[in-house]
């Protein structure tokens, strides 16, 4: 579990990290460079899931090595089946990181919701769901590994 203090708000207490694959930690269908071992060592301390519709078909593939579940949507609506997702988790206790329309119910409804900017952009509305917006996924799994970016970020 990670938790992080964060001074006038609620202390987070993250058991698990849920991640979009493509846009997000993966680009056009593939890793992004170093994402892999960033999981991994995250892997120790938090339950990882990576949810997507899988655009390219290549999730499973690429992402064989990653300590995490991978989840390929199932439902014509994948906004409401990643939020279903991070409700049976318990979205008290996720983070969810995302660049897609279909990730903002997600990004809204979890103790914390960040948005990634990369090179294939993000919908706006992910970004005013989320509670941090980051340029990329390592700037993102950085927050994770250093908690006090997030508490420097979101104290009031």
């Amino acid at each position: 579990m990670i938790k992080v203090e964060i001074p006038g708000m609620n202390d987070l207490h993250l058991k698990h990290l849920v991640l979009d694959y493509n846009g997000t930690i993966a680009f056009d269908g593939s890793l992004i460079s170093g994402v892999e071992e960033k999981l991994n060592q995250l892997a120790d301390d938090i339950n990882i899931y990576i949810i997507t519709a899988d655009t390219f078909g290549t999730v499973r593939q690429k992402c064989k090595d990653i300590k995490g579940e991978i989840r390929v949507l199932t439902s014509t609506d994948g906004s409401l089946e990643k939020e279903e997702f991070v409700d049976s988790l318990g979205a008290e206790h996720v983070v969810a990181v995302g660049n897609g329309v279909n990730d903002s119910l997600m990004l809204k409804k979890v103790a914390l919701g960040i948005a990634v900017i990369g090179p294939e952009g993000t919908a706006l509305k992910a970004i005013k769901e989320a509670d941090i917006v980051v340029n990329n996924i390592h700037d993102a799994l950085g927050l994770l590994s250093n908690k006090l970016r997030i508490k420097a970020t979101l104290r009031s």
